[in-house]
């Protein structure tokens, strides 16, 4: 967004008032539609984007402090600026006002020097909020962001019931010792992008990348009706679109590539672990020792896909799985049900 090209939404219910602030706002270099009362504005603000709120107090059917309040209470609507232009006086509306969330106050009749300064000012903290945005989804998932811009950022975490997946590339040293450097770093960053575009499509979020590996977490930060479900079918889709790839990469006669993948539900704790300066959503738990031990066992045995006994009991009405037996895995006092999800 630049600001010529800013897009203002005037709501005023006294018409004289709707035809100057336009022609003062249009005058600025910017772009203006008006509402006539409060219940419009929202209408137009869920139908389609704006760039800045000029908003008038005393208004029939909805008026100012009431729209402050429904922005208020609408995440889509959080990073929208308002400005409060109103002949409403008394510091109390004034105060009242900001606590909703207004970006400023200013008194009728608008200056317009006063008007272009506001503008300016807030459509550039506007801009500065929308990169922060732009530049944090490159390094967070889509579900990470959203429990970021609603709950905040604080180091610690919860107790959730979740499920984890570890993938990874078997036998991608050899592959990377086959081919050059250039051409393995295009290889993972495809990989990446294929299994990214599955996990985030059954709403999971990749916790940890480690060369070839992948840590996934399923039912956090946001909750899922059945994580291990997402998880099993987030994995049959890796499978999938993994043998499509193979048949590209025998076609241009590059090296093929096989997964591994283990899977774990129960109760983990996620959060954000590290420092202020720098930090990670993550999971800890021995269901994330599991989920990794499962994926090392795939090397052993013939199957891409091994759960534990939570995820099968969650998933065995829609998905035929193999008992391949209790295993013993080194952390485990106990040897561990292990089972196999069938793959066409």
């Amino acid at each position: 967004m630049t600001e010529q090209a800013a897009h203002v939404l005037i709501v005023d219910d006294n018409r004289v008032n709707r035809l100057l602030m336009t022609r003062s706002v249009e005058l600025l270099g910017y772009r203006a539609t008006v509402a006539e009362n409060g219940r419009s504005a929202m209408e137009m603000l869920r139908e389609r984007p704006f760039d800045l709120m000029l908003l008038d107090i005393e208004m029939p059917e909805m008026d100012g402090f009431e729209v402050l309040e429904a922005i208020k209470q609408d995440p889509s609507l959080h990073g929208l600026p308002v400005i409060v232009t109103s002949s409403v006086e008394g510091v109390n509306n004034i105060v009242r006002c900001i606590d909703l969330g207004a970006e400023d106050y200013l008194p009728k009749p608008v200056n317009p020097v006063l008007l272009k300064a506001r503008l300016s000012s807030s459509l550039e903290k506007k801009r500065l909020r929308d990169e922060q945005k732009t530049l944090l989804k490159r390094f967070a998932t889509s579900e990470v962001v959203q429990d970021l811009q609603e709950s905040g950022f604080k180091l610690g975490g919860r107790r959730v019931h979740a499920t984890i997946l570890f993938c990874d590339i078997r036998g991608f040293t050899a592959i990377s010792e086959r081919q050059s450097p250039e051409d393995t770093i295009e290889l993972l960053n495809m990989y990446y992008t294929l299994m990214f575009d599955a996990i985030e499509y059954r709403k999971g979020i990749v916790t940890l990348m480690i060369g070839d590996g992948l840590m996934v977490l399923f039912g956090a930060p946001q909750p899922l009706e059945n994580p291990a479900a997402s998880a099993v079918a987030a994995a049959q889709d890796m499978l999938a679109i993994i043998q499509q790839f193979n048949q590209e990469q025998a076609a241009a006669q590059r090296p093929e590539i096989r997964l591994g993948i283990g899977i774990a539900t129960g109760e983990v704790v996620a959060g954000y672990a590290g420092t202020q300066q720098r930090a990670t959503y993550t999971c800890i738990g021995d269901k994330v020792n599991l989920a990794s031990r499962l994926e090392s066992h795939t090397k052993q045995v013939s199957h891409p896909i091994l759960i534990d006994e939570a995820t099968h009991a969650a998933v065995c009405d829609n998905h035929a799985c193999d008992l391949i037996g209790p295993v013993e895995f080194d952390g485990f006092s106990n040897p561990v049900p292990v089972f196999a999800v069938q793959t066409s």
